[in-house]
């Protein structure tokens, strides 16, 4: 029941920051647009303790500004090699998942997808080796040095 309750708070103080509109119409929206999605999540058995939303707490804000400065860096990168084309080098590389929980896993892979100029081609469901598609050599050299999966294994609380 814990873990229903922060979904709906998370949710609820998400819409509210998002929306900005606090007509009646839209918190009515909002509330039914909440309900269905926590018992959505209930029908899927996709909550628990791991995938309790207060479980991340502080560190998941904290993670995201760092993923947003390093989609800002890398947006550059790209702008950058789009208009000197010689510094494309496509390449496909595997680099270690070491997260143990699906979340983990998951999170590592959309972070490197939202990261321009990378794609995650393939996860494991096991803690093995991700394919991850880079643009640029600067995309693979960092994919290798491994900061972005240490982030996520301290954002679970392993690292």
């Amino acid at each position: 029941m814990r873990y229903y309750f922060t979904l709906t708070v998370v949710l609820a103080v998400l819409w509210l920051g998002l929306s900005g509109i606090y007509k009646p119409l839209l918190l009515g929206l909002g509330v039914v647009s909440i309900g269905l999605v926590v018992w959505l999540a209930e029908r899927m058995e996709v909550l628990g303790a791991e995938h309790d939303p207060a479980q991340l707490s502080w560190r998941l804000a904290v993670y995201w500004g760092w993923l947003v400065w390093q989609v800002i860096v890398s947006n550059v990168a790209v702008a950058q090699a789009v208009l000197d084309p010689r510094r494309i080098r496509p390449t496909l590389i595997e680099v270690p998942v070491r997260q143990r929980t699906r979340v983990g896993r998951v999170t590592y892979g959309n972070s490197i997808t939202l990261t321009p100029g990378t794609v995650t081609t393939w996860l494991p469901s096991n803690g093995t080796f991700a394919k991850v598609h880079a643009l640029l050599p600067s995309a693979v050299d960092g994919l290798r040095a491994g900061d972005m999966e240490r982030r996520i294994l301290w954002l679970e609380g392993k690292g």
